[in-house]
Formats: C-alpha cells, sequence, structure tokens
C-alpha cells in the first residue's frame, strides 16, 4: 500500500562485470563515512520536513551502520535510534513471499499452482482468468485489475474480514486483460497470505512471526502493531494544512500480508543479511534454500524505465519478481521495494554484486528521503559519478506538485456554490450501496448534505454543491489529501438513484480508488 506520492520505485537488475572483476579493477568501495551519512540525513529532515528517520547499512554479513535521528513525534523529545519501531508499509510484500517460499522447500505449494485448488472462494470478475489465477499471479501485479484496485476496503481503516475481501474482489472490473500490465495490488498480496493457514493451520501472523521473524532474530518486529512496544514505536506524521502533524496510524490487519509488519532498522538489518545469504542463517542454517531466493529475485513483470532514471543511475531495464522489484544501478543489479502507509514510508535496497544492504525508515509521508538517502548511499559504494539527491528529489516533487496542480485546474468545473432548497437536499437524501464497497449514506443536518461511508470512521465529511447534480466531499480527516468529486445520476421520474466518484486531484494517492466505485440507492430507501 502507498501513500500521496509515494509511487513503489526500485532500482537494478543485471551486472556489467561479476564481482571478482570489479574486484580486480579498483580497490572496493567503502561507501560514506558516517559524518557524510549524519550530514545527507539532516539535509533530508529539513528539505522534506520528516521529523525522525532511521538508517541502516549492512555489508558483507556485517551490520555496519545504524542510527536514529530527530524525534518519534512531532514536539517530543523522544529520539529515533535503531532500535525504533516504524510501520514498514508494503516492505512487508517480501515477507510475505518468503513465507510462501518456505511452503514451496517443502513440498506444500508450488508458485504455479491454482489459487482456487487452495482458496475454493478466491472469484475474480472473468470466470477464465479465475480459472487459469496462480500463486505467482497474486505476487507479481500483472491481474488485470486497476492500479490499487479495491483499496477503499482497508484504506481508510475498515473492519471487513479477509473472507469479505476475498469476495468483493469478484465485482472489481478489470482495467486491461490478464498478465498485459504492470498495476501495483495489495489485495491479492492479502490472498496469498491466506494461502497459509489451509496448508500449515497458522494464520499469517502467527507463521511469519514463528517461522520467519524469530529464526531471523529480529527481535521486537511483529507481523501487526498490536505486538510492537509502545514505548518504541514511532508516530505517524504528514503535512496538513502547511504543518508536520501527527496522523493516526492505519489498521491494515485485514490485508496485513501486504503491508503490516512493523520494525526496526536492527530488525531490518538482519532480514537484508538473511536475503544476501540466499536464506541462510548466520548458523549456517537454511531458512529457506538458494532456489527459492533465485525464483523470488527472478523478474516477472516489465515495467517502464523513464529518461531521468536513464541519465541519473544508467538504468536500462525495470521489472518486478515476487515481493520485489530488480533493476540495474550503474551496472549492479539492484533489488529494492518501498513501503508506505498514512505518515510513514521506508525503503529497503540490496545489491548481492557488492554484499550491501540499505534501509531507510521514515515517520513522515514524503517520499524524498526513502529516494534521496539510499540512492547517495549506493552511488558510493557503487564507484560511480555522485548526484546531489537531496536537491534533485526536491526539485522533482516540486515539479510534480505544478503538475498536479495545473492538471487539476485545466479538469476542474468552473468554482460555484449552487444553493440547494430543502426539497433538493431531502431528494438526494438516502442509503445508497457499490457492490463491492457496500453502504454509504448522504444525509441532511443544519441544511447541509453529508457523505458517511460503512465500515469505517475515515471516510465521512460534508458535500459541497458545484453544479448540477455535482458535488465535492470536503472529509473530515484533512490528512487524507482525498477529497472527491461526487456526481449523482436521476432515473426517469428525475430522482436521483446513484453516484459516481472521482478523485478531486491527481495528486490523492491511488488507494483512494472511488473511480471504481458505482453506487445505487437501495430498494430500502423511501
Amino acid at each position: 500500500m502507498l501513500r500521496r506520492c509515494v509511487r513503489w520505485c526500485v532500482l537494478g537488475v543485471c551486472c556489467a562485470l561479476p564481482l571478482a572483476v570489479l574486484a580486480a579493477a579498483s580497490p572496493r568501495p567503502t561507501g560514506l563515512t558516517p559524518a557524510e551519512i549524519d550530514a545527507l540525513v539532516a539535509r533530508s529532515m529539513r528539505t522534506f520536513e520528516v521529523p525522525g528517520i532511521a538508517v541502516g547499512i549492512v555489508r558483507d554479513g556485517r551490520l555496519v551502520f545504524a542510527k536514529g535521528y530527530g524525534v518519534r513525534t512531532v514536539g517530543s523529545h523522544d529520539p529515533v535510534d535503531a532500535d525504533t519501531i516504524f510501520a514498514i508499509g508494503s516492505n512487508t510484500k517480501a515477507f510475505t513471499t518468503a513465507a510462501l517460499a518456505l511452503l514451496v522447500d517443502e513440498g506444500k505449494l508450488r508458485w504455479d499452482d491454482k489459487v482456487t485448488d487452495i482458496l475454493p472462494d478466491f472469484q475474480l470478475k472473468d470466470p477464465w482468468v479465475t480459472r487459469e489465477f496462480t500463486v505467482r499471479d497474486l505476487l507479481t501485479h500483472r491481474s488485470g485489475l486497476g492500479l490499487g484496485a479495491g483499496d477503499l476496503l482497508f484504506i481508510p481503516s475498515t473492519d471487513f474480514s479477509r473472507k469479505e475481501v476475498i469476495h468483493a474482489l469478484r465485482f472489481l472490473k478489470p482495467q486491461t486483460s490478464f498478465r498485459s500490465e504492470f498495476a501495483y495490488d495489495n489485495l491479492l498480496y492479502m490472498v496469498a497470505g491466506e494461502l497459509i493457514p489451509p496448508l500449515t493451520g497458522l494464520s499469517w501472523e502467527r507463521f511469519v512471526e514463528t517461522r520467519l521473524l524469530a529464526p531471523i532474530g529480529m527481535t521486537g518486529c511483529a507481523a501487526g502493531a498490536a505486538g510492537v512496544p509502545a514505548d518504541h514505536l514511532a508516530s505517524p506524521h504528514a503535512i496538513v494544512e502547511g504543518a508536520v502533524t501527527v496522523v493516526k496510524p492505519l489498521d491494515v490487519s485485514v490485508a496485513a500480508p501486504a503491508g503490516a509488519i512493523h520494525c526496526s532498522v536492527a530488525g531490518m538489518a538482519r532480514w537484508m543479511n538473511l536475503q544476501l545469504a540466499e536464506g541462510k542463517l548466520p548458523d549456517g542454517h537454511a531458512l529457506f534454500s538458494p532456489e527459492r531466493s533465485r525464483e523470488m529475485w527472478t523478474p516477472q513483470t516489465l515495467l517502464p524505465v523513464s529518461r531521468r532514471a536513464e541519465a541519473l543511475t544508467h538504468t536500462h531495464f525495470s521489472t518486478y519478481a515476487l515481493g520485489w522489484g530488480i533493476e540495474d544501478f550503474d551496472g549492479v543489479r539492484h533489488i529494492s521495494h518501498n513501503g508506505g502507509v498514512s505518515g510513514m514510508v521506508t525503503h529497503v535496497s540490496l545489491v548481492p554484486e557488492l554484499g550491501l544492504g540499505i534501509v531507510v525508515l521514515t515517520n513522515q509521508e514524503s517520499p524524498g528521503p526513502i529516494v534521496a538517502i539510499p540512492n547517495a548511499i549506493l552511488e558510493s559504494y557503487a564507484s560511480t559519478e555522485r548526484h546531489d539527491w537531496v536537491t534533485l528529489i526536491a526539485e522533482q516533487l516540486k515539479a510534480v506538485a505544478e503538475h498536479f496542480r495545473a492538471e487539476d485546474a485545466a479538469r476542474a468545473p468552473p468554482p460555484a456554490n449552487v444553493t440547494l432548497s430543502p426539497a433538493d437536499r431531502a431528494a438526494f437524501a438516502g442509503t445508497y450501496a457499490d457492490a463491492w464497497r457496500g453502504d454509504a449514506t448522504v444525509s441532511e443536518a443544519d441544511g447541509a448534505l453529508r457523505l458517511v461511508f460503512s465500515r469505517t470512521d475515515g471516510l465521512r465529511g460534508p458535500m459541497q454543491a458545484v453544479g448540477p447534480d455535482l458535488f465535492i466531499v470536503h472529509w473530515d480527516d484533512r490528512s487524507a489529501h482525498a477529497d472527491a468529486y461526487v456526481r449523482f445520476s436521476r432515473d426517469y421520474t428525475g430522482r436521483p438513484n446513484g453516484f459516481t466518484m472521482q478523485a478531486v486531484s491527481d495528486e490523492t494517492d491511488f488507494s483512494y480508488d472511488f473511480q471504481d466505485l458505482d453506487f445505487h440507492r437501495t430498494p430500502a430507501t423511501p
């Protein structure tokens, strides 16, 4: 799951020269000094207005750098250190993939098993796609569903069950043909996690904690926020009306296999060392086999490469594997992933040829630090041209924001406040239902209309009439940055009988997939 402007980005997939040749050509680089990292992080915190950051680096199986900066909560004096716990968001996906890899090693699962053979209730809109859908398809973002399809089932926090989410998948309309295009997806990773109980008798949470976190020695890390000591937990923050503000943590327990793990840089360092050792623990025991490691890092879905990446990091191609992104970065294979939930974004980079792993954890939504910091560290180890990534990313984010503002202004209807009579307001009031998201209620109070989604406290707010049958809902939670148009349709008698929605701004995070909703007045509504 990703938050506003946090577009999962990965760097790395083929090496130009084997490590032995690189080593013979020049002394092995030692990376940035601790003082240089301190200065890099300090600039990032100032530039991107982030209260706290933790950075960890492993090299050749050793933790060579682990440090926290700033505070866990803005306005407090509680420092971030190497043991401070952050929500790692979509970096959880690699853990879910690794959990399945254990079952593949045990002969209980194959990557190309049909999902319906294990979960008979799994169903997508197209019956043929349902029959052909494999475990591998759950992990590679090529289902044919749209970007972030169905994320409103858990964003903002809801009380849906995983069984209900799986049932809802059959109502989501595909946007492309099966296996033809990449579109980032969270719900199918939840389905991947739900393969574990029928095969093992354990929940995803219990399996991950006992079969991965505990053997790896990831002390203090947990499969959800409930297992984290409160006195070690960083608070999530966002820019709300121009100020860095603490926001409510996102409860993603229903979609936990897609993004619920909480961890520190100390714990993530152990995870990176396991990955770089192809599944082997420090005591020599193999948690998963080298064959599974290679499979998880084998490209599956092609991605476009921007001219910017070609110029700055000499990236030639980009792919998604199983829970990881793979690209080439200045001639070395770079395996990485970003993660984001409300108020926190994170990044993990692995460079096997250099024995290198980098983790950056932050407690603010800006994507700036999770690009600038790891890229600068990567360049220092890759012995390549170095860039001022803080400035480059700051300029890029500014340009993107200006582009969004221009796009929003170009497509917005003429500003207008339409005055509705009491009879008009009464006509819109009622309960409406969407096939996969459930009910939403339009009610009249104090001379105004109000929209309230069921199953969550995070989607409720007043509706401003801006045109014939057209409203903008301004959500009470201003940290969401997700105000949306609400356009009503009418039946042949002229009565409002349904509505569709669209985010007001292109900058709204894709997990607010309002465009996939189609509400119809329920028969019980008078």
